[in-house]
């Protein structure tokens, strides 16, 4: 009885392992697509925007990231990384873009171009952040189509749902954001006004150290279900020592 005791604990310690190892692999497998996290989302506001580049191109390092804007943007603004010299690709229109104010405009930022000064190695990350009015179309959704170019090959992050189709099914999706309602005048529009009270230099900030803050939050699971495994084993060995102590 006590062996069969002890081989359903391991058991069910081995399973526990087994969906640590899931879970793990599954957050590798998501932070491996280059991502946008927008610091906030309300229509007609100025945000910042910041795209999270992941590994290379297979185990390649990255060296360049061309980043395109949608036609609903006239312009960003690049945030300075030392890692990166960065430009600004102009297009012309094929007619004059009238904007909210009045004028017109016949040329338009259509991509911002990074280029690494050395190459980022494949186990390393870094962040570009860009600086952007956000149009006024809450609703709608703006995609980034996203080329990653590496010492061997390239990545064209470009794929965009169809109607229907799980967006998760995509290898190389679009980064992408929604826009929501502007938020209310006393502060409890949308959720993300709470950020407006900080400065640009510490939402940047916050946003390129939140890759480490998901390390290290799955860094803590891992660690609690090792515990787990380990407390399983410890119980195995003390409900047989109890079984012995009984059986004399």
């Amino acid at each position: 009885m006590t062996t069969t005791f002890l081989r359903r604990t391991l058991t069910a310690v081995a399973a526990t392992g087994g969906a640590a190892v899931l879970i793990l692999t599954a957050a590798a497998g998501a932070s491996a697509h280059v991502g946008v996290k927008p610091d906030k989302t309300d229509a007609n506001s100025y945000a910042l925007l910041t795209f999270g580049i992941p590994h290379g191109c297979e185990e390649s390092g990255t060296t360049k990231v061309a980043i395109t804007l949608p036609a609903e943007l006239n312009d960003a603004q690049p945030t300075v990384n030392p890692n990166w010299t960065v430009e600004k690709v102009t297009e012309q229109l094929a007619e004059p873009k009238k904007l909210a104010d009045g004028s017109s405009i016949t040329k338009r930022t259509s991509q911002i171009v990074y280029t690494a000064k050395t190459p980022l190695a494949h186990e390393l990350r870094d962040a570009l952040v860009l600086s952007v009015k956000l149009p006024d179309a809450a609703g709608s959704t703006l995609y980034f189509p996203t080329l990653q170019s590496c010492e061997t090959g390239q990545t064209d992050w470009s794929e965009i749902a169809k109607d229907g189709q799980d967006p998760h099914s995509l290898k190389a999706p679009a980064p992408s954001i929604t826009i929501t309602e502007p938020a209310s005048a006393d502060g409890h529009g949308a959720a993300s006004a709470a950020h407006t009270t900080e400065t640009p230099a510490t939402e940047q900030a916050a946003a390129v150290t939140d890759s480490g803050a998901d390390a290290r939050s799955w860094a803590g699971l891992a660690a609690g279900l090792g515990g787990l495994a380990l407390g399983g084993v410890a119980f195995a060995r003390s409900g047989s020592k109890r079984r012995q102590e009984s059986a004399t």
